[in-house]
């Protein structure tokens, strides 16, 4: 028999990954249910898990960070590839229809929620209640809006960010 060749395995990255932004996204929406979420929603109330306490809510998950709010620009696709991850093991479903697509937990997903006991997975759970509950009937319109008043959107951050990169060209 001849020798096979094998591919190498490239190591996937666990942090910022569809793979952990999949797994908070079966957490959110899981705690969401029956209520589901389309992508913006998603992406907003994922901000709004990983940095609570910007929201007056629990400690944050992660270690805030400055312009954090800029990360909700390259979120956005991780998350949808981990949605699409997600949904090839039954732990998220779609319905489309006129207003595009509404993203639910899927059949499987409380199987994986109760059964992962993690300290980090435990805090995600209590951070998902927190938000769903507290945002959870709101759309991404009111979202978007509420979080840009708050000062919570990459428009504020970024603006600031500008205003203080133009004043110190102007000195230079």
């Amino acid at each position: 028999m001849g020798q096979m060749k094998h591919a190498k395995r490239r190591a996937l990255p666990l942090f910022n990954s569809p793979f952990e932004l999949g797994i908070r996204m079966v957490y959110l929406l899981q705690s969401l249910g029956p209520r589901g979420a389309d992508l913006q929603k998603l992406v907003l109330l994922d901000y709004a898990v990983v940095y609570s306490a910007d929201l007056n809510g629990p400690s944050s998950l992660h270690t805030p960070v400055p312009f954090r709010g800029a990360e909700l620009l390259s979120r956005r696709e991780l998350i949808e590839q981990g949605l699409y991850l997600m949904s090839t093991r039954a732990l998220v479903t779609a319905s489309w229809d006129d207003y595009g697509i509404t993203y639910y937990a899927g059949e499987a997903s409380r199987s994986m929620t109760t059964s992962l006991t993690s300290t980090y997975l435990r805090k995600l759970e209590t951070r998902c209640e927190w938000v769903a509950q507290h945002f959870g009937d709101s759309d991404s319109a009111d979202l978007t809006k509420q979080f840009a008043d708050s000062g919570h959107l990459w428009g504020a951050e970024l603006e600031t960010a500008a205003s203080n990169l133009e004043v110190s060209w102007q000195l230079s």
